[in-house]
């Protein structure tokens, strides 16, 4: 497996963590990819697509499981 693959796994790890609580109400977020810069790029599925409080969860929640797990990753953003 290479580093890459690794990385993406302990992300989807992360993510897996917060997952619960977006599936709750009725949302998901997918993992599209992570940048040679280190940024985790996200999608919004479900009822946070279209969410008001998508941009809180993604700094409060997304960010931090990710960064919390993976220190090295800079940022987290949303492609949708």
């Amino acid at each position: 497996m290479n580093d890459k693959q690794q990385l993406l796994d302990r992300i989807e790890d992360a993510l897996d963590t917060v997952r619960p609580h977006l599936n709750i109400d009725g949302g998901d977020v997918e993992l599209v990819d992570v940048t040679d810069d280190m940024h985790v790029k996200i999608r919004w599925k479900g009822m946070c697509e279209s969410c008001s409080m998508s941009a809180m969860t993604l700094r409060a929640g997304i960010q931090e499981a990710i960064k919390g797990k993976i220190p090295e990753i800079v940022g987290v953003e949303a492609v949708n």
